[in-house]
């Protein structure tokens, strides 16, 4: 089976002469759940930034077997969702339920069957019951579930999330690890939260001076990098 994502040698510099990525190479393979880790400034978020077609650098980059380029960004985007660190970015609208509808109906779906698909989005999160609220009165890791949600509406075949546990509590970070373990689609989780990337990920992938340096099983790349004070801090918590 063809891998979801495929990204061979990307490279790119940002117009200020910025090497930001140094020959990328990159798969993800259906039903995998895998961690982007490494430094702040180190590439993951402008590797991510290419899977959509918001950058655009040399080497190759294919979603879902079509190639990155301007004839093949809208179906792309259908089947990669971006889950924005800050929830509140991609809540706008006066209502919970328009918030999740949105997407579909700017991709030409009737109001009728967009309000219901976004019903169903938000009782595939836990948040049916908040559909006419506004959004700016939710917690933080409801608007979390209303982002997924308006994503998820979307019927996409891979999630990628931007430190997703960033604004929440413990309690918060566990729900969104138990949602997401329940979806179906493959993951790619940017995020400096050794132990959400440990609870959730099946691998990950260690990004450094804007290269992939080591891939593997999250613990076993924490340690090489020296990120483990996070984890074993967690782990001795419990």
């Amino acid at each position: 089976m063809p891998p979801l994502i495929e990204v061979r040698n990307l490279r790119f510099r940002y117009e200020d002469g910025t090497a930001a990525l140094n020959g990328v190479d990159f798969r993800l393979e259906a039903g995998e759940t895998v961690a982007l880790l490494g430094a702040n400034g180190s590439g993951k978020t402008t590797f991510v930034m290419h899977l959509n077609g918001l950058l655009k650098g040399e080497g190759s980059v294919e979603v879902c077997g079509l190639a990155v380029e301007k004839r093949n960004i809208p179906a792309i985007r259908n089947k990669i969702g971006l889950v924005f660190q800050d929830s509140e970015s991609q809540l706008f609208m006066p209502t919970v339920l328009e918030d999740v509808a949105f997407g579909l109906l700017n991709r030409g779906m009737s109001a009728a069957e967009a309000s219901d698909r976004a019903r169903l989005a938000l009782e595939t999160v836990g948040m049916a019951a908040a559909a006419a609220r506004a959004p700016y009165h939710l917690s933080a890791g409801e608007k979390k579930r209303v982002a997924i949600a308006g994503i998820l509406a979307m019927d996409p075949e891979i999630l990628v999330l931007d430190e997703p546990t960033t604004f929440l509590d413990p309690p918060g970070q566990r729900a969104l690890a138990d949602l997401l373990a329940h979806l179906p689609q493959a993951k790619i989780l940017v995020t400096h939260d050794i132990p959400f990337a440990h609870a959730m990920a099946s691998r990950a992938v260690f990004f450094q001076n804007g290269a992939i340096a080591g891939a593997g099983p999250v613990e076993e790349i924490v340690a090489r990098f020296g990120w483990e004070f996070a984890l074993e801090r967690s782990k001795s918590n419990r």
